[in-house]
């Protein structure tokens, strides 16, 4: 098996160029939007080309939790409608190359996702990591970038929110939350969205930095779009069993739009 897994992955160099097996790695919707709001929804899609053999793993691994955010991309739709907001969303599986963590981070191109093994990301050359970085990474970062510096050329306002959502368990862990607000440099408006967040859902469990916290050496958008350019950054965690339907995407979206409608 190592040996087989050895040529596969030597055998990975070059995409064939743009077709439905290579879809762009960057998808950008309602992009003239008159929001303050730039979204960002870097885990949006599961999709792997066909030449990864699902980085051998089982037949729809790849649809579960650790190859995309369940529910993410219906929701920043939902929400880049309701905000007339532009919305970035990515194209390929973070189990690839995940667009929100740091090239070089452990987690960016995984082994292991939870208790999941990645037979097709252990052991990677140079060449194989430059490649999903140069065709999968740089090309999602350079066009959300370039949208934020036209809005910067006209003077427009910014403010980033990054779409998410997480297991209800995690490592045999229960997360009772429905929905957290993650901030780093943003500390005051997070806590602004939260209490509105309360106040339009009054009794659901929703608080600050859960199931995570952002960190510089482990988050990418947050850090790099927002903090360091000076705009205002906000990352939201929707427990996803929460978007299992159309009406409870819409109903999440509408909450969430009337609270930041408000901030």
């Amino acid at each position: 098996m190592v040996e087989q897994m050895d040529s596969f992955v030597s055998g990975i160099s070059t995409a064939d160029g743009e077709s439905p097996d290579w879809p762009q790695p960057v998808l950008v919707e309602n992009e003239g939007g008159a929001s303050d709001w730039l979204l960002i929804c870097e885990h949006a899609s599961p999709h792997i080309p066909a030449r990864y053999a699902r980085l051998g793993l089982p037949a729809g691994v790849e649809q579960e939790h650790i190859g995309w955010d369940i529910g993410a991309a219906d929701l920043a739709r939902a929400l880049s409608r309701r905000l007339d907001a532009p919305l970035a969303l990515a194209g390929y599986s973070r189990l690839l190359i995940d667009l929100n963590r740091p090239l070089g981070a452990p987690t960016s191109i995984p082994a292991v996702s939870e208790r999941t093994e990645i037979p097709g990301n252990v052991g990677l050359d140079e060449a194989e990591r430059r490649f999903r970085a140069e065709r999968l990474f740089r090309p999602f970062h350079d066009r959300v970038a370039e949208l934020i510096a036209a809005r910067e050329r006209t003077g427009r306002r910014t403010r980033i929110l990054t779409v998410h959502t997480f297991t209800p368990i995690f490592l045999d862990a229960l997360r009772p939350w429905r929905l957290g607000v993650l901030a780093a440099g943003s500390r005051r408006l997070a806590e602004m969205l939260l209490a509105e967040l309360l106040a339009v859902a009054p009794g659901f469990s929703m608080t600050l930095d859960e199931p995570y916290r952002i960190a510089i050496d482990e988050d990418y958008a947050i850090p790099v779009h927002g903090d360091a350019r000076g705009h205002d950054a906000l990352l939201i965690e929707v427990r996803n069993d929460e978007l299992e339907t159309p009406d409870a995407v819409a109903a999440w979206a509408g909450r969430l739009a009337e609270a930041l409608g408000r901030i």
